[in-house]
């Protein structure tokens, strides 16, 4: 019951031990893909905007995988990420469709513009 009402406070405990998981894989990769790995990880953390803790999740799990495969068969680093990162990891991040913190944002506007049209008519 009290782990319950942790969460209810702090979010699922065991997406939080996965996460650590998943870091600490990030961490422990060979250079030059560890360094690739912890900036990409950081970019996706400050760009990503997804709120979804599943999704989250999941993305950071495929990511971790992504750049030990990479690290075990000695991937050129521009075969993973191509000419642009940032390009690369903005289409990583778009395969994870989830809840966006912009989503309600862009529903109010939506909503806004909705009714002050429907004002405008009458």
């Amino acid at each position: 019951m009290v782990a319950k009402w942790i969460e209810t406070l702090t979010g699922s405990l065991e997406q939080k031990k996965q996460y650590r998981q998943d870091k600490a894989r990030i961490d422990d990769l060979p250079e030059p893909y560890g360094s690739s790995a912890k900036a990409m990880h950081r970019y996706l953390t400050y760009s990503g905007g997804i709120t979804d803790g599943d999704t989250l999740i999941t993305m950071f799990t495929d990511l971790a995988d992504l750049w030990e495969r990479a690290a075990t068969d000695k991937t050129p680093l521009r075969d993973i990420v191509g000419d642009d990162p940032v390009e690369f990891a903005e289409a990583f991040a778009q395969a994870y469709i989830g809840k966006q913190w912009i989503d309600k944002e862009r529903a109010r506007l939506t909503k806004s513009i909705e009714e002050a049209e429907r004002e405008e008519r009458k």
